[in-house]
C-alpha cells in the first residue's frame, strides 16, 4: 500500500519558517530541490546499504547531495560523531521499539533498510522523510538544535513512513493533520520506551531539547495541552490547538495539518493514560490496529480515524471514546478544511510564500514587478511559468515538507518542494530574501 509519489515528510510548520527562516534556509532549500532531479539537477545517488545492515547513517558533509557518504550501519561501533552516533541509537531504539512491542519489521513491515542522513546543508533547521530515507540538519545554532538531538525528532520522521506504508494519509486537511498526529503519537511512545515510563509518567511533549537555550520553550508541541509548548518573543506563541471548537481553516500548511493535528494528539495522550501501561502496549496497539486494520482511507477526517481506532480498542472501547469526546471528535465527523482552486486572472503584484515543514512555519514576501529594477526577475516569473494553468500539477507533499505557493494577481499555483523547476526555486529564493533586506 506503500505511496510511491515523490513527495516529502518536514519536520517543521510554516509559523516557525516565518519568524526564523532567512536566506540561507532558503538557499538549502532550493538546493535541496535541484538535488531531486525534476529537471533541476542530477538525481540523488542510491544509499549505500552494508550488506546485512539494518540500517545506514551517511554523512552529506554539509552539502544537500543525498545520501551523501557511509558513516555508520548496524553492529559498526560508535564514530565519536555526536550527529551520526545520535542518528544510530535512536535508529536502533526505533527499528527495536517497533518489532518488539507491535511486531513490526521497518518502516514497510518487510524489513526494508533504513538509510538516515545527517549534517545535511548547512544550518539547516529541519529534518524529513523523503519516502526513501530519513534526514536531518544541524540547525543553526541560534534558534534550533541538531535534529538529531531529540530521539524523537528521528522516532516521528519514521513514523511517516509507517504511515507511508500503511493506511497512506493524504498529506492535507484532516487526513495531514492525523498523519502529522499518528507520527507524533509513536514518537511519543518511543521517547517514554527509552526513558523507561508509562504514559502516566510522561512529559508528552515532542522535540524538547530542539532549541537552543536562548528560546523560551519546552518544545515544539505539547500532546497533553496543544498550544502551551512555546511563548517566545521572537518565535511568538505556540498556535497549536487541542478541540474541534477551535479547529483552524486555513489553506496554509497543508490545511493546517500541524496545528490541528494537536486535537488528535490529545485524544491519543488521553486514551493512553487512561488505559495506563506504557503507551506503546495500551494506546499505541491500538492506534497501530486502526492504521492497518484497512478501516482508515487515505482522506480520513478525524471522525472516521477515531471510529477506527474505537473498532480496534476491543475493552478499552468506551476509553478510546470519551479521549475522542473530550476534544470534541463525535462519530459525526467533522468537515475539513478545503483549498480553493485558484483563478486565473494575473496581475503585476508577485507574492511568494513557503509553508510546512517540521515546525510549520510560513514565510511570505511580495514584489511589484510593475515598481522593480531588480535585473531579470520579470524573464524569471516567465520561466517559472507563473499565472500559466499548466503549471502546479500534483500539490501533494509528503508530511513535514514545504508547499510554495506562487501568487500573481488573482492567480496562485502551489508546487510542493520536490516539484520546483530550477527558475521556480530561484524565483522563491530571491523574493523571499527581501525579507532579510
Amino acid at each position: 500500500m506503500a505511496n510511491t509519489r515523490a513527495t516529502r515528510c518536514t519536520f517543521i510548520p510554516p509559523w516557525l519558517t516565518e519568524r526564523v527562516g532567512g536566506p540561507g534556509q532558503v538557499l538549502l532549500d532550493e538546493a535541496l530541490r535541484a538535488g531531486r532531479g525534476l529537471g533541476a539537477g542530477p538525481e540523488p545517488r542510491p544509499a549505500a546499504v552494508t550488506e546485512g545492515a539494518a540500517w545506514t547513517v551517511h554523512d552529506a558533509g554539509s552539502t544537500t547531495d543525498l545520501p551523501g557518504e557511509p558513516a555508520r550501519s548496524a553492529g559498526e561501533p560508535a564514530t565519536g560523531d555526536v550527529a551520526v552516533d545520535e542518528a544510530a541509537t535512536g535508529i536502533e531504539a526505533t527499528l527495536a521499539m517497533w518489532a518488539e512491542e507491535l511486531e513490526r519489521s521497518s518502516y514497510d513491515g518487510a524489513g526494508a533498510h533504513v538509510s538516515l542522513t545527517v549534517h545535511y546543508g548547512t544550518r539547516y533547521d529541519n529534518a524529513f522523510w523523503d519516502g526513501t530515507q530519513l534526514v536531518f540538519g544541524d540547525g543553526d545554532g541560534e534558534v534550533f538544535e541538531r535534529f538529531t538531538k531529540p530521539v524523537d525528532v528521528l522516532a516521528h520522521e519514521f513514523g511517516h513512513g509507517v504511515v507511508e506504508h500503511t493506511c497512506d494519509l493524504v498529506y492535507r486537511d484532516q487526513s495531514g493533520a492525523l498523519n502529522e498526529s499518528v507520527a507524533d503519537a509513536f514518537a511519543a511512545c518511543l521517547k517514554q520506551r527509552v526513558l523507561g515510563q508509562e504514559a502516566a509518567d510522561g512529559d508528552w511533549l515532542i522535540g524538547e531539547g530542539i532549541f537552543t537555550p536562548s528560546v523560551q520553550a519546552r518544545a515544539l508541541r505539547d500532546m497533553a495541552a496543544p498550544g502551551t509548548a512555546y511563548d517566545d518573543p521572537r518565535l511568538g506563541k505556540d498556535p497549536q490547538v487541542g478541540h474541534m471548537d477551535d479547529f483552524v481553516v486555513t489553506t496554509e500548511d497543508n490545511g493546517g495539518v500541524h496545528l490541528n493535528s494537536g486535537i488528535p494528539n490529545r485524544a491519543f495522550q488521553l486514551a493512553a493514560v487512561a488505559i495506563g501501561g506504557t503507551a506503546i502496549a495500551g494506546a499505541g496497539r491500538i492506534w497501530y490496529a486502526a492504521i492497518t486494520g484497512g478501516d482508515v482511507p487515505r482522506d480520513s477526517d478525524f471522525a472516521t480515524f477515531a471510529t477506527a481506532t474505537i473498532a480496534a480498542a476491543g475493552p478499552h472501547a468506551a476509553v478510546v471514546r470519551d479521549a475522542w469526546a473530550h476534544v470534541g471528535v463525535e462519530a459525526a465527523g467533522a468537515v475539513g478544511a478545503p483549498v480553493p482552486d485558484p483563478p486565473g486572472q494575473v496581475a503585476g503584484v508577485l507574492r511568494v510564500q513557503r509553508s510546512g515543514g517540521f515546525a510549520g512555519r510560513t514565510e511570505t514576501a511580495e514584489v511589484d514587478l510593475d515598481d522593480t529594477d531588480e535585473p531579470g526577475l520579470r524573464d524569471l516569473v516567465a520561466d517559472a511559468g507563473i499565472g500559466s494553468d499548466d503549471v502546479g500539477g500534483d500539490q501533494t507533499t509528503k508530511p513535514d515538507m514545504f508547499l510554495y505557493s506562487f501568487t500573481l494577481g488573482d492567480h496562485t499555483v502551489r508546487v510542493p518542494e520536490h516539484r520546483l523547476t530550477a527558475s521556480q526555486a530561484e524565483l522563491a529564493r530571491r523574493v523571499l530574501r527581501r525579507n532579510e533586506m
